[in-house]
């Protein structure tokens, strides 16, 4: 029984990266129960001893003991590589759906810039910036709804638009604010 203690601490006492496992008897042991050497590749280790577990028991039979060096992987690893594959295909998806939202930001943005440099405009070429502007709401609304955005980044990005679209409409003088009430 000495030797099978001996053999467990031997197990026990693996460095991290294993090479090679060998559970043997040591020959100045008192006890007469024989080991056979059992061994892993490296790169068999690597693969199941870096995800999974190590479980060591001893089986006692009537004619011999033997010690059982168990390596499996965990069940956590399937429904870990089960959430990476739903994180992946989640990131895919908000990828597009932000790209959306910024290229809808964009156009919005350039038209501005272009009414705003432009010298006679006139105040219905508003009218198809303003669909251009429904259009980006809408996409930043779903990108809000389905938990892309935050809902607060929707809203900063919606009144961002806004903003520009009023900072052109007095650049042109067709809007003018209402003067400040002091009370």
């Amino acid at each position: 029984m000495a030797g099978a203690a001996i053999g467990v601490a031997h197990c026990l006492a693996l460095p991290s990266k294993f090479t090679t496992l060998s559970l043997h008897s040591s020959s100045s042991s008192s006890c007469s129960v024989p080991f056979s050497s059992l061994s892993f590749s490296s790169n068999l280790s690597q693969t199941v001893f870096s995800k999974g577990r190590l479980s060591i028991s001893i089986i006692r039979r009537p004619i011999h003991h033997s010690i059982v060096c168990d390596a499996a992987p965990t069940k956590k690893a399937d429904s870990a590589a089960k959430r990476a594959r739903q994180a992946e295909k989640r990131r895919i998806y908000n990828k597009a759906r932000k790209s959306e939202v910024r290229t809808r930001m964009k156009k919005v943005l350039e038209e501005l810039e272009v009414l705003k440099k432009k010298p006679d405009a006139q105040a219905e070429e508003v009218l198809p910036i303003e669909k251009l502007i429904a259009e980006a709401y809408s996409v930043i609304d779903k990108a809000v709804k389905v938990g892309t955005l935050h809902r607060n980044t929707g809203a900063r990005r919606k009144s961002r638009l806004a903003r520009r679209k009023k900072a052109v409409e007095i650049h042109h003088g067709w809007y003018t604010p209402a003067p400040l009430v002091t009370a």
